[in-house]
């Protein structure tokens, strides 16, 4: 029966994946309590925004929300690859042209299913970059309280003891505390334009792909329909004999090679912008790369580290745990200043133990 269950026995790399190494698998491709179903993706949209410091809630809310999407890509592959093959085996009872042809059929959609559960792969790479925006807005959480905790407090001792010589002891953590936060906000400003442009590009690079090659494995698909013969026959009158089993392996061949060799700089369609668009898209990038050499400060003395100037505070990275994600809780930094004595405003042991800045 000329049946092809594969278009690729084994699979060598292809020109794409030669340019463009594919990721890891995605996270999400394991460790799953609700397989299917709608249940796990509600209590993962409605948890996210639940816990964890209010400047990160709504990122963590959009992470999980694509983490459902990636979820739903995984179930819709593998449930096109279960209707390819029920496709080839309808098919193999039917005449030999419709038996041929609908179980090449089988085997484009099939490697449509494989084309969706790659991309499922490479669509992890944009939420991963995304997830590492949420985890700095949540280090940068705890400067933003902290400066606010102690302006607060100095407000307070301002206005039921204004001689008290805390006050001016809270007033030089308040000029410390908004120093940090100052670089804090920097970090956090730059660091989310870079991942933005990153992650994004991964999607859209990654869509890009997945769709030219679905409309390559579509184009191939109407050719095969064509071996069909579908003049009608009256009753009694007998269809010539199917000769179409070589064309149909041809037509495979050729969508395997599309396939395999296909690369971005191949892509049929491109996004042309008007000339309007083109214009203002120009000055924009113009601008940006005007100000980005106007503030290069590489000609500049070297800074002298005598202990008497800011040194900017590592940042941190710290990824949350992926085992954990399904309960993620972000735990903000203890903070060490007067805000956190036990004896609270009217105590004398405020137990400072933070290494001093000289500012």
């Amino acid at each position: 029966m000329h049946r092809t269950y594969s278009m690729r026995a084994t699979r060598a790399p292809t020109a794409s994946q030669i340019q463009n190494p594919p990721p890891p698998i995605s996270s999400t491709k394991s460790g799953r309590f609700f397989t299917r179903g709608g249940i796990g993706h509600a209590l993962r949209r409605n948890a996210a925004g639940a816990f964890g410091p209010d400047l990160a809630k709504k990122l963590s809310q959009l992470v999980k929300m694509e983490k459902n999407v990636m979820r739903s890509l995984e179930t819709v592959a593998k449930e096109r690859m279960e209707v390819a093959q029920q496709l080839s085996v309808w098919g193999e009872a039917c005449d030999e042209d419709v038996s041929d042809v609908t179980d090449k059929l089988g085997v484009l959609l099939y490697e449509i299913g494989e084309l969706e559960d790659q991309y499922v792969d490479r669509y992890d790479q944009y939420r991963v970059t995304m997830k590492s925006i949420r985890n700095i807005e949540a280090s940068v959480q705890p400067s933003r309280d902290r400066k606010q905790k102690i302006t607060d407090l100095i407000a307070q001792l301002k206005y039921k003891e204004p001689n008290s010589p805390r006050i001016v002891v809270l007033e030089q953590e308040l000029v410390r505390a908004e120093a940090e936060s100052l670089v804090a906000e920097a970090q956090l400003s730059n660091i989310t334009r870079e991942k933005v442009k990153a992650a994004y590009t991964y999607q859209f690079d990654a869509l890009r792909e997945h769709c030219e090659k679905v409309a390559i494995i579509a184009g191939y698909g109407k050719h095969l329909l064509e071996l069909i013969d579908d003049t009608p026959v009256t009753p009694g009158e007998t269809r010539a004999a199917y000769d179409g089993y070589e064309a149909s392996k041809a037509i495979i061949q050729d969508c395997e090679d599309s396939l395999t060799n296909w690369v971005t700089q191949n892509a049929a369609v491109s996004a042309k912008l008007s000339t309007r668009a083109r214009t203002l898209s120009t000055r924009r990038r113009n601008n940006i790369k005007a100000r980005s050499e106007g503030l290069d400060l590489s000609g500049q003395d070297a800074p002298i580290h005598d202990g008497g100037s800011w040194v900017q505070p590592r940042h941190q990275r710290e990824e949350y745990d992926d085992e954990d994600e399904e309960d993620e809780e972000e735990h903000d930094a203890p903070s060490h200043s007067l805000l956190d004595s036990e004896t609270g405003l009217n105590g004398e042991n405020r137990g400072r133990n933070q290494e001093p800045v000289v500012a």
